[in-house]
């Protein structure tokens, strides 16, 4: 198990690790407040596509605590805020509909809070479960002791159990397969130097960090033997978005003939788009790209272009790997 965690439902609130502070301070929040969960997401005090579903679901049970009246109105109105936090991650509206399809079927409102709170654990023993099948069928990706470049956070801090592609790593070590992870630091906000740096130090994993643009050069050397990454949301077609910087590393693992992979659970499929452009991109504020920690690190007045994800193409992913399959290109026949 982790020693370390990053939401849990504790005596009617949720308790999570507010990630904006790693990995020099690990503060855990306590709330009951909906509004302030979806300011969590939006802050990425809580993130990582399956995370953020897991936390929308708790915060919509946790929104009829004490609620003993207008059930219908008020359910609709935290369901808007909380699908109006992060648009790419398909996770959140997976798990949105979720609940509301468990709102809908209730039959005593005396019994919402309960009911809701039951369906949210539902959703998290579940995402708990694909973490574990992830892990096993991704595993069958190493041939050899090899050396794993990843990309951003894919561990317990962006998902439920080990997470999706730092469960293929983390299994990957303990069965002897996996003998370094190079670690892009994931810019502008750092999620793979303060965050996949922090779980893989957690889990005694050897690891090096470096800057997004070395990775080509770290490829030329022979030094990479396979990427994996996770996904916010895949197209039927198996086009994949993910943070800013996937879409790169799969364009220098083609030029370098290194087998490139994404991991994620099949709520990441969206079912009802057919490929990558009909993806919804978030983009996010200039300012972190221009401040660092609060900290202005060069003139604010910049022009800026600032996109929280880009879309990789799917043939350039050797392998999609769900709790459900190991898929290979093409993908058209995920449905």
């Amino acid at each position: 198990m982790n020693n370390y965690f990053a939401i849990k439902f504790s005596e009617q609130s949720l308790l999570y690790l507010d990630q904006t502070k790693l990995p020099m301070q690990e503060v855990y929040i306590k709330t009951d407040d909906y509004e302030r969960i979806a300011s969590a997401i939006e802050r990425l005090e809580l993130r990582g596509a399956p995370l953020i579903g897991i936390s929308a679901a708790f915060a919509i049970a946790i929104s009829f605590k004490s609620i003993s009246s207008d059930h219908k109105n008020h359910f609709e109105k935290v369901y808007k805020r909380l699908a109006s936090t992060r648009p790419t991650a398909v996770n959140l509206f997976y798990a949105l509909d979720r609940m509301k399809n468990t709102f809908e079927n209730i039959s005593d409102y005396a019994d919402t809070y309960q009911i809701l709170i039951k369906e949210a654990q539902a959703i998290l023993d579940y995402e708990e479960l694909c973490s574990k099948r992830i892990s096993e069928i991704g595993s069958n990706i190493f041939t050899k002791k090899s050396n794993v470049l990843t990309h951003c956070n894919t561990g317990a801090l962006a998902a439920a159990g080990f997470g999706t592609a730092f469960a293929v790593i983390k299994k990957g070590f303990d069965d002897g397969f996996v003998k370094h992870v190079y670690v892009d630091e994931t810019r502008p906000l750092l999620q793979g130097l303060r965050l996949t740096a922090y779980e893989l130090k957690k889990n005694k994993i050897p690891f090096t960090v470096l800057t997004d643009s070395m990775a080509a050069i770290l490829m030329q050397q022979g030094e990479v033997d396979l990427v994996i990454t996770g996904a916010d949301r895949i197209a039927l077609n198996g086009d994949s978005a993910n943070k800013v910087g996937t879409y790169n590393l799969a364009v220098i693992c083609n030029f370098h003939n290194i087998p490139f992979y994404i991991a994620a659970p099949s709520t990441t499929i969206d079912r009802k788009i057919a490929a990558g452009n009909e993806i919804e991109i978030e983009y996010r504020n200039g300012s972190e790209i221009l401040s660092f920690d609060g900290k202005q690190i060069t003139d604010p007045d910049l022009q800026t272009f600032s996109p929280a994800f880009d879309v990789t193409p799917a043939h350039l992913i050797k392998g999609i790997i769900t709790e459900e399959d190991f898929y290979s290109f093409p993908y058209n026949f995920i449905k």
